[in-house]
């Protein structure tokens, strides 16, 4: 008797009768005498009756073949191969054309699925390749035959499904701590612990380029302030030796000298042991300021993912408030305002404002002029977003101002918007700690389906009934990449699991990491709340207090059935306002497909991002921010808040700071501001002149617009698949 079935990838599952029964009833299907389910089962039987235990899939389709033809249904035997001949033509063919687009590099969907990868290099196209053809082994290899319909027809969506064989992680708040004060471990190379601020820089470079090998997601570092902050003491320390040197005099009692602030001063008028300290001080501030640009060039030129994509950083800071960590904040602002090169502005790292009251917000606040200055460089670089600590949800009781690490009580994010911070399994810190994996569903297409049943009541009750059923699936299917995910070993992330990943530190080459995965989160995400509500009820939360009130519904009964999960799967489940890239297009194609133009659901490229208000709704930054900010509190995987502002805002900062306060107003979490920039494709030169089309530095006309695609910044529009373009059309200033 047959017990189990070899998969083609080598797993083993229990073997089960009635699919067999399926697959031949399918090719009867389809020929002019129909089922015959007494047959089917007939040879269903004889099959499981084999004298092996264990068969592989291709030797039981051989088994059906054969009893087919045996049968008086030899017909049924003839569709039967047929339809496997045409499986595998049908792969084959859609690999072919395929790998041909990203050979001729066409920009289309594939070619431009993430805007900040360069496909058309040869790095870019071996990805590609590697990508699409492992998308496949997944569909057909790792996933439940429940999980693989959900994908197949628009229910769910699996992010990264390439990176699933890998066993790999999503993201990481790094810990740089360890790293400048242990030194880095990693494969065949190793550094001692950082002695200075350019070594700390560099450190602070080569974590995270190198734990981006490793991961399929983003690096970000936490508290990028107070981990550098010690350094500029130390570099203060080596000019008072240098100058001991040069001056054949001893300065060793001015080492630990009070400094109130690192501000360079001339000289003129100065003497005695205050000429020194202002001497030092200003050529520490020149070697930070070095550091930071050092810093922000390699995080937009170094490449990792086999050399075709630069990291996926982000840095959070504001919140120190010592002399050295206020240094560190000032200059990363300065270079950042500079820009790179000819004075481009960076699209990396992602930089984050950590907003707090009694901190980095108030006018009586110690780094308030340090927070004009973030919105200063905002309103020209679009950086830093702003991050803000003061939510209710991102509060921690543990906090307390007097403690020098009370930096690990304070949240982190990744740039695009993702946030760990809850936890079941360990402490309640973003340190350490990251996404594992996440999945979303297509709202919109269970709103739909709903769509024919009349009576409204009874139509809300039913697309409640199909979500519970969808989310079921996504935390099933999340479950199961959990199971695989945790059989990989430690040496497998050199890095990652030497000591970064919290808990990984006691980790020997061959353990796995199962006893430290349920550290990160799982995470469920949605799209398209807008349209779901428009299929619904007619009309969108931004537009109707009836639909605002339904939206909460819907978002609220979505968290507490993820809390469920929590607690019966025994992982960190949580909501995810997903930032869609591909994905904006990908469920509105198969959703236009099934059910045709459906006007304000399926008559754009696009659906709206989570719980936004969407793009093309004229409304204020007030009412966009009273309408999205109670969704952020619900979705603690992650959320963002856009404003789209008019004209040049490089000399208007108090626009900046005027969203920031609507966030401290709304509960809102995490927030970024978009504004008019153009940029000269070939030599870097900007402006927010609207409607520019000749550089007025190099008289080129190959203008782009700088924009933020789902919380980054992507260099060129050029990159952008259609659905985002689409988007991008349809955006409107709030005002």
């Amino acid at each position: 008797m047959i017990k189990t079935v070899v998969k083609r990838d080598g797993r083993k599952v229990e073997y089960n009768n009635q699919k067999i029964v399926s697959a031949i009833l399918k090719a009867m299907n389809v020929t002019e005498d129909g089922e015959d389910i007494v047959l089917a089962a007939k040879i269903a039987d004889a099959i499981s009756r084999s004298e092996k235990e264990e068969m592989s899939v291709e030797e039981i389709q051989d088994c059906v073949e054969n009893e087919l033809m045996d049968s008086p249904r030899k017909e049924v035997a003839k569709k039967y191969i047929a339809y496997r001949n045409q499986r595998n033509l049908a792969r084959k063919a859609k690999t072919r054309e395929i790998f041909q687009e990203i050979i001729d590099a066409q920009a289309n969907d594939i070619t431009r699925e993430n805007a900040n990868m360069n496909a058309d290099t040869p790095a870019g196209m071996m990805m590609k390749f590697a990508s699409e053809s492992t998308k496949t082994y997944v569909d057909e290899c790792l996933l439940a035959d429940d999980v693989r319909e959900a994908v197949k027809n628009g229910y769910i969506h699996i992010h990264d499904k390439d990176y699933y064989p890998t066993k790999s992680l999503t993201c990481i708040q790094h810990p740089l701590d360890k790293i400048l004060e242990h030194g880095l471990k990693a494969g065949h190379g190793e550094s001692r612990p950082a002695k200075r601020i350019e070594t700390a820089a560099v450190l602070a470079c080569i974590s995270m380029e190198t734990v981006q090998n490793e991961m399929h997601g983003g690096q970000a570092i936490p508290a990028f302030d107070f981990y550098l902050a010690p350094f500029v003491r130390k570099t203060f320390h080596e000019e008072i030796k240098k100058l001991e040197e040069y001056d054949n005099a001893n300065y060793t009692h001015l080492l630990d000298a009070p400094i109130r602030d690192y501000i360079k001063h001339e000289l003129t008028g100065l003497s005695g042991d205050e000429r020194v300290i202002q001497q030092a001080i200003n050529q520490t501030v020149g070697r930070v300021h070095q550091s930071m640009e050092a810093f922000v060039h390699n995080m937009n030129t170094i490449h990792s993912r086999g050399g075709n994509q630069v990291v996926f950083s982000s840095i959070n800071y504001g919140t120190d408030t010592s002399a050295e960590g206020r240094c560190i904040i000032r200059e990363i602002l300065n270079t950042t305002y500079e820009g790179v090169g000819n004075g481009s502005t960076a699209i990396f790292p992602i930089q984050i404002w950590k907003k707090k009251r009694g901190v980095s917000y108030l006018p009586e606040d110690p780094n308030y002029d340090l927070y004009k200055f973030a919105c200063k460089v905002s309103a020209r670089r679009f950086f830093p977003n702003f991050l803000n600590l003061d939510a209710t949800y991102n509060q921690d009781p543990d906090w307390k101002a007097d403690d020098p690490k009370r930096y690990i009580h304070e949240v982190a994010t990744m740039g695009c918007r993702t946030r760990v911070f809850d936890n079941k399994f360990g402490p309640r810190t973003s340190i350490g700690r990251g996404n594992l994996s996440f999945t979303t569903i297509n709202i919109v297409r269970i709103a739909i389906e709903c769509m024919g049943i009349k009576d409204k009541d009874e139509r809300i009750a039913k697309f409640f009934e199909k979500l519970d059923w969808t989310l079921d699936i996504a935390a099933k299917q999340l479950d199961d990449r959990f199971k695989f995910q945790k059989t990989a070993l430690k040496k497998q992330f050199p890095l990652l699991m030497n000591g970064l990943w919290l808990g990984s530190d006691d980790l020997e080459d061959c353990d796995t990491v199962e006893s430290v995965l349920n550290q990160g989160t799982l995470a469920i995400g949605f799209i398209g709340l807008a349209e779901t509500l428009i299929a619904l009820i007619g009309k969108h939360h931004g537009e109707s207090d009836e639909a605002q009130e339904l939206g909460l519904r819907i978002v609220k009964h979505m968290r507490e059935r993820i809390n469920g999960y929590s607690e019966s799967f025994q992982h960190n489940f949580s909501l995810f306002a997903t930032p869609a890239e591909g994905l904006s297009g990908r469920f509105t194609k198969i959703d236009r497909k099934k059910f045709g133009t459906i006007p304000g659901v399926t008559d754009k490229e696009y659906y709206t991002n989570s719980s936004h208000i969407p793009v093309y709704f004229h409304c204020t930054p007030q009412h966009k921010a009273e309408i999205e900010g109670p969704y952020h509190a619900l979705e603690g995987a992650g959320h963002i808040f856009y404003v789209e502002i008019d004209g040049d805002a490089t000399h208007n900062p108090e626009a900046i700071m005027s969203i920031v306060d609507l966030m401290d107003k709304y509960n809102i979490g995490y927030g970024s501001v978009n504004h008019n920039r153009n940029r000269c494709l070939d030599c870097g030169y900007e402006d927010a002149t609207e409607g520019l089309e000749e550089c007025p530095i190099c008289h080129s006309h190959n203008i782009d617009t700088l924009q933020r695609i789902t919380g980054y910044l992507v260099g060129t529009t050029n990159r952008w698949n259609s659905s985002k373009l689409a988007e991008l059309k349809d955006r409107v200033v709030h005002k």
